[in-house]
């Protein structure tokens, strides 16, 4: 196999991540909107946990894409 193309399979292999921080965004604010529908006076209490929950979850997007490109180009 060359080395490129263990390269290309290597990037692909580490975005998947990027699958799961879809879901888990999504999972985060349809569980807030939910909540915060059933019980509006919890829901400014909750932000800041909603807020946190999204950056964590992000940066696990942003690492995946980190270590792709560090693959690719290294």
């Amino acid at each position: 196999m060359e080395v490129e193309a263990a390269k290309m399979i290597g990037a692909g292999l580490a975005t998947i991540a990027l699958a799961g921080v879809g879901l888990g965004l999504g999972n985060i604010f349809g569980s807030y909107i939910s909540g915060s529908l059933r019980n509006p006076a919890a829901a400014p209490k909750v932000f800041g946990n909603v807020l946190l929950g999204f950056a964590l979850t992000e940066a696990v997007a942003l690492f995946a894409m980190v270590i792709a490109l560090i693959i690719l180009f290294v």
